[in-house]
């Protein structure tokens, strides 16, 4: 990163993109923080140069399918409880979220076999952030798309 306009980071390539040919390494591009999942800074002075103000970060883990992340299916189904899979010396904690995909976006083999990552809530947000208005509910809270709407509604705890 080699300087800031406005909200808009800018930044020189140091790696050559394997699925995007436009690019190259060296070429100076303009992106939004929301575009990456993570920055290297390399320092914390980088760090607190280019963050922006009030800027909340979603480092902290949840399980999520696999699905939602590679934008298969969009978030159906959302629980949260109390966090407990982190391990010691983790950089960053478990949230206690239970992010599960939209059933009827998934076929039968994925549904019969979830793959499920234990990833940063932003890496989730990144690919569906439809639900970013209750990631701050408690534990003990469940939410389930209401497919008519494509609202998130609160449900009881079976």
């Amino acid at each position: 990163i080699t300087g800031r306009e406005n909200s808009r980071l800018v930044g020189e390539l140091a790696n050559k993109p394997f699925d995007m040919p436009q690019l190259s390494h060296g070429d100076q591009i303009i992106f939004e923080r929301y575009h990456i999942m993570t920055i290297q800074w390399g320092s914390e002075v980088r760090s607190n140069r280019f963050r922006e103000p009030n800027k909340r970060e979603y480092w902290e883990r949840c399980m999520v399918d696999k699905e939602v992340v590679d934008g298969v299916a969009r978030v159906g189904f959302l629980y949260r409880e109390a966090p407990d899979m982190t391990q010691d010396g983790d950089k960053y904690p478990d949230s206690g979220w239970r992010i599960r995909a939209d059933v009827s976006q998934l076929n039968d083999e994925q549904y019969e076999n979830p793959e499920p990552k234990y990833i940063a809530l932003g890496a989730v947000l990144n690919a569906d952030d439809s639900w970013l208005h209750l990631i701050d509910s408690p534990e003990r809270s469940r939410f389930l798309l209401n497919q008519e709407t494509g609202e998130f509604e609160k449900t009881e705890e079976e």
